[in-house]
């Protein structure tokens, strides 16, 4: 049966989409269902560049119509940045392999700094670029400093003719074999401090780019590649100065998006495979699934998946509905990032326990899915690093609420071309949200979703009376249990959004929230924990622990769901 909740490759038909972005999500499923299962596990086994995958891309135009803006388009009638068929595709990408998933990923980074630019040249090169097939690199992180983009050592010294000479290495730099432009982060020889900062396009063909090597072992170029005076023309500055440093933390707000829905996809396939063999299998004379202690792992993995959907989705509203004086998409990126991905790990692990030994096979695609769900937390910004930026949105939007129009669905056509210019990447304190409140009023009926309404209730209280004093602000031990805290409020928040919009089945949404209270209840118990916790701390921890409403019947009902996946999927051989 098909559970229209999960995408299936059998039954996948976008009809909420225009025409032409339905017949690209359709062939690209078409591609790879075509070239079928084995083929699939060897080249990821093989660690076999992507170059049939990207000369099916670059046929089809597939990069060039979902990642060239309406503004670089040329009066392309169907080319625009487009964020919900973006987080389509990567969705379908991470079901079939997070490598075909990165090369697509890192091409969205590299492309970030130059359709921010207001540099034309640069952008038309790249537009004709993507037309081509060429895909594009992000040259920040370096081997010493990380992302730590303050101390960069891509150093560019002035050539007496309005360009540079540029010299200095990069590392961890996706598609750095290939990039038709690399968009390089450095600083110059000349000027002090955020004002030497610039944004440059090069070109991993020129022999000045020294190729180093792939720092991984994967089918996923992740380079090293290293600058030896190469010749950094006037055309080729992207941005110069504290546009420059907005301009990278623009570009991971707008890349590391993408993650959630790759870790969707991965998560649904596994779900499949995981279901359809515990299912088949038969223990002391019964299915495998006839066990109890199965079927509540089986039956968390999916409601977790199916909160993960529910999030990102609601998400990607916020995303195309901002601007200059709505920016509450920059709490829910982080989120998407950091939660919905270590969701991601959590699904997988609950099914890798129960089909044990078959998730290493190699014929699996759950031996692959086991290693790359991984991944994904720890790109762009660990979850501890996103879970601070979080942090720094919590009392408004626990305790300062103002008003907002509603946000409606958003799968229509348009440009999401406020991603391009988000301005300052500052001032984050200062955003405010929406009443968090009456997305839970509207399910009050459902006894887990009041259940846990209660732990955020006595989380706002937490917030107003007992919060890090100043010492403990210092404590980022402390802090981050606090932020798991309010991370789970604004996960739940969403997904009851995205229920009311969609009409989500109540006894799914009931069992995830007796997942989520469990959750909490978790979370609290390890702040109690904690060195530095008060003594008041630790007694209001312990008083927000809860115990879901439990309902057999309505669990029994979930789990049909669960087991009628058996066998709904597998793919072509």
């Amino acid at each position: 049966m098909a559970d229209f909740l999960l995408f299936n490759p059998r039954t996948y038909d976008p009809a909420h989409f225009d025409p032409e972005t339905r017949r690209l999500l359709r062939a690209t499923v078409d591609w790879f269902e075509e070239r079928g299962k084995r083929r699939l596990i060897e080249d990821y086994r093989t660690r076999a560049w992507l170059a049939d995958f990207l000369a099916f891309a670059a046929k089809e135009q597939l990069f060039a119509t979902f990642l060239t803006p309406a503004s670089a388009a040329g009066g392309h009638p169907g080319k625009r940045w487009d964020t919900a068929r973006i987080a389509a595709l990567n969705e379908i990408l991470g079901f079939y392999g997070l490598d075909y998933w990165y090369a697509w990923q890192v091409t969205i980074l590299g492309l970030g700094p130059v359709w921010q630019s207001g540099n034309a040249a640069a952008r038309a090169r790249a537009a004709e670029l993507l037309s081509q097939g060429e895909v594009f690199a992000f040259g920040l992180s370096e081997k010493t400093h990380g992302a730590d983009i303050y101390s960069t050592d891509m150093l560019l010294e002035p050539d007496g003719e309005g360009g540079f000479r540029a010299t200095g290495s990069k590392y961890y730099i996706g598609n750095g074999n290939a990039a038709g432009l690399v968009s390089v982060f450095g600083r110059r020889t000349d000027v002090e401090g955020p004002e030497g900062y610039v944004f440059f396009a090069a070109d991993s063909r020129h022999p000045a780019y020294h190729l180093v090597k792939n720092v991984v072992d994967s089918s996923k170029y992740v380079s090293e590649f290293r600058l030896e005076g190469y010749p950094v023309r006037a055309e080729d500055v992207l941005h110069t100065g504290r546009a420059a440093f907005d301009a990278a933390l623009n570009t991971v707000n707008v890349g590391k998006f993408n993650l959630c829905t790759a870790s969707i996809g991965i998560c649904e396939h596994a779900m499949y495979e995981a279901v359809t063999h515990a299912h088949t299998r038969v223990l002391y004379g019964r299915p495998v699934t006839a066990f109890p202690h199965v079927r509540r792992e089986l039956t968390d993995a999916y409601v977790r998946l199916v909160g993960m959907k529910a999030f990102s989705d609601r998400a990607v509203d916020y995303f195309r509905s901002a601007g200059p004086d709505d920016r509450r998409y920059l709490l829910f990126n982080p989120m998407t990032k950091m939660k919905v991905t270590t969701e991601g790990e959590k699904v997988v692990d609950l099914m890798w326990d129960v089909i044990a030994a078959k998730g290493f096979e190699k014929d699996t695609y759950f031996a692959q899915a086991a290693a790359e769900i991984r991944s994904l937390p720890k790109l762009e910004g660990t979850v501890h690093v996103n879970l601070a930026l979080i942090l720094k949105f919590m009392r408004n939007h626990l305790l300062d609420p103002v008003a907002y129009e509603p946000v409606p669905a958003r799968p229509d056509a348009a440009d999401d071309d406020f991603l391009f210019r988000q301005g300052p990447a500052r001032g984050l304190g200062s955003i405010r949200f929406h009443d968090w409140r009456p997305a839970f009023d509207a399910y009050a009926h459902l006894p887990n979703v009041g259940r846990f309404r209660e732990q955020a209730d006595a989380l706002c209280a937490f917030v107003a009376t007992a919060a890090p004093d100043e010492e403990q602000s210092r404590d980022l031990d402390l802090l981050l249990a606090v932020g798991q805290l309010f991370a789970l409020v604004v996960h739940g928040q969403l997904i009851l959004e995205q229920a009311a919009l969609r009409g989500l089945d109540e006894d799914v949404l009931d069992e995830l929230f007796a997942v989520l209270v469990r959750d909490f209840s978790g979370y609290a118990v390890e702040l109690h924990g904690k060195d530095s916790a008060t003594a008041e701390q630790q007694r209001w921890a312990l008083d927000a622990v809860r115990r879901p409403v439990v309902d057999a019947a309505r669990s029994e009902r979930v789990w049909q769901r669960v087991e009628a996946l058996s066998g709904a999927y597998e793919m072509t051989p």
